[in-house]
């Protein structure tokens, strides 16, 4: 008789093997745990919510459709970047050419799986989080401001810790390109911090 396992408090790694091995409710669970780092790395990276949820959507389906090609499942947030990066490149390339949609549900029925994608509602806060919320909306916004390279550079190493060579690799650049882009969107976003805080 097959154990029952509770996927919940499964770390992510032991997810990513049991999903490699088709089981559908180990890939739900993943899924659940990484669509809020997602949503957020994405929502820096695009000057506007406006394809947030869509591209969102996208990374996750391609994360459930490709997971069986991950060889190392210890390179598990390293991979899942390079599927972030690139979904966030390729819109790029087609946003003038594409009409935007707006879809939250996505149903692949190979995989027998539908991906919802659940994200916290952000209004109506308690009062004692209302400061950090106002904070964290200037972050963003100062971060939306940043020329395009810089923006993705300084998510990728400042949001989802990616070494500068892993970044390299992922916006097929230079090492001492990223650590220049890096360098001044810090040195960009300090100057425009500051004029929110009156420093």
């Amino acid at each position: 008789m097959q154990a029952k396992f509770n996927y919940k408090k499964m770390p992510i790694q032991e997810l990513v093997v049991l999903s490699q091995n088709e089981d559908l409710k180990a890939l739900e669970e993943l899924i659940r745990k990484v669509q809020k780092d997602v949503f957020a790395t994405l929502s820096y990276m695009l000057k506007s919510n406006e394809s947030l949820y869509d591209l969102t959507q996208e990374v996750l389906v391609k994360l459930a459709k490709n997971i069986s090609n991950l060889q190392k499942p210890s390179c598990f947030h390293g991979w899942l970047n390079h599927i972030i990066a690139n979904t966030y490149y390729d819109y790029l390339r087609k946003e003038k050419k594409t009409p935007e949609t707006v879809s939250l549900e996505y149903s692949c029925p190979s995989l027998d799986l539908t991906i919802k994608i659940d994200i916290p509602d952000y209004h109506g806060k308690p009062m004692e989080k209302c400061i950090t919320s106002e904070c964290e909306e200037n972050i963003k916004k100062a971060i939306r401001g940043l020329p395009e390279p810089f923006r993705v550079a300084i998510v990728l190493r400042e949001f989802q810790g990616l070494s500068y060579e892993e970044i390299a690799n992922t916006t097929n650049s230079s090492i001492g390109t990223v650590k220049s882009r890096i360098s001044r969107a810090r040195i960009k976003l300090h100057e425009v911090l500051q004029s929110y805080t009156g420093g």
